[in-house]
């Protein structure tokens, strides 16, 4: 009888899944939100201060980091009917006729890369913010985001050369410890605007005919000299493919030599070598236009599924909730560790339900249901996010 009453919304499973925006779309939508841009000042923590972010690593942040970022933008007045009907020269004072001046807004972005600790938010609030507030009053918005959670807003004022790289801006290696080799993977999610160049672990497997990436092989202990390669899956969007080259040149030009590598062309001495010696990897990546991630919880009061944006990452999979992951061929019950045995009864049910609804709409494309635990993710799971790597445990 009770557990007839128990309340629950999974409307969520039955919406379509949301169209990616084209490349026009995004590139607008760039231009836009960049023309109301007046201004951007940009600071990174040092020690327990924050200072101004270096011009050359604008656009370029490390997981260890935490960066500010001020937004002035222009907010254009609109004006009444009554003010669109007045004859010019019709007011009484001198300067009515001139057109009214452009109003403004402040927005402050906090970012925090995901091996930050919270400290960085803390000494934000009580020095930066509190000076932003004195100046600005009430036209300054303050928004925090994380690690490929960004605002879309934010996004686009880098113009798609958003680069995540691990650790932090100003390590230092020991004296016995060669420069490493870097691997950058770029990759957009559900739109152009959501490309990132991320760095992930040296592994052949991480590479995909359809996406663009980044090794670098250094010749030296000291990182002076060596080979930045700039592969290109068969697949690849040709646009990324030139984005791809921009960036590395960019990060690298200056000390390594750049070498562009069409898929097939790989030399063997250094490229095969620096990426784990593997030659396995997928050569497409469909899962792109159907992977879908749900959350199933009870944080309302009663158990509801809710859809997070196409543009989901690793740090969305909730640990005290169980996760629904579509990837087009397997549908994954992902649960957490701290996930309640109602919740994985009713999640359990709910993905049925789903899977159901999908051999209805989709009858040429039947999902299998598969069980992934926290920890244990598999492959073909782990590569529906970008920048896939160890799980951020939340002290409580």
């Amino acid at each position: 009888m009770e557990r007839d009453q128990i309340k629950t919304d999974l409307s969520a499973l039955f919406v379509p899944r949301q169209p990616a925006m084209t490349v026009e779309e995004a590139n607008q939508l760039i231009e836009e939100w960049n023309e109301d841009l007046d201004g951007m000042e940009s600071f990174v923590l040092e020690g327990k201060k924050f200072v101004r972010l270096p011009e050359d690593e604008l656009g370029h942040f490390y997981t260890q980091e935490c960066y500010v970022f001020l937004c002035r933008y222009w907010v254009p007045i609109e004006q009444s009917e009554d003010d669109e009907d007045k004859e010019p020269g019709s007011g009484g004072s001198g300067d009515e006729d001139e057109p009214p001046e452009d109003d403004y807004i402040c927005v402050v972005y906090f970012w925090q890369g995901r091996e930050a600790s919270n400290m960085g938010w803390l000494t934000f609030t009580f020095s930066l913010q509190k000076k932003f507030e004195a100046l600005f009053g009430d036209k300054l918005e303050v928004i925090r985001m994380h690690q490929q959670q960004e605002n879309i807003k934010f996004l686009s004022h880098f113009k798609k050369k958003f680069i995540i790289q691990q650790g932090s801006r100003k390590a230092v290696l020991a004296e016995d410890e060669a420069a490493p080799v870097e691997f950058f993977y770029l990759r957009s999610n559900g739109s152009p605007l959501f490309t990132r160049c991320i760095q992930v672990k040296p592994d052949a497997s991480i590479l995909n005919s359809q996406f663009c990436y980044i090794l670098k092989v250094p010749f030296n202990k000291d990182d002076t000299q060596g080979v930045a390669y700039v592969w290109i899956g068969k697949r690849a969007d040709p646009e990324e493919g030139k984005l791809t080259e921009e960036i590395a040149e960019e990060m690298y030009g200056e000390t390594h030599s750049i070498q562009i590598l069409e898929e097939g062309q790989e030399p063997d001495n250094f490229f095969w070598v620096g990426i784990g010696g593997r030659k396995k990897y997928d050569r497409h990546a469909e899962y792109m236009n159907y992977a879908r991630l749900f959350r199933c919880s009870n944080e309302r009061g009663y158990f509801t599924v809710s859809e997070k944006c196409s543009d989901f990452c690793q740090d969305d999979l909730a640990d005290d909730d169980v996760m629904i992951l579509d990837n087009g061929e397997q549908v994954y019950l992902w649960i957490g560790k701290r996930t309640s045995d109602v919740e994985i009864k009713l999640a359990f049910k709910s993905v049925e339900v789903y899977i159901q609804h999908l051999r209805n709409k989709q009858p040429d494309r039947q999902r299998k249901l598969v069980l992934s635990l926290k920890y244990r993710e598999t492959k073909n799971f782990t590569k529906c996010f970008h920048g896939w790597g160890r799980h951020k445990e939340v002290p409580r």
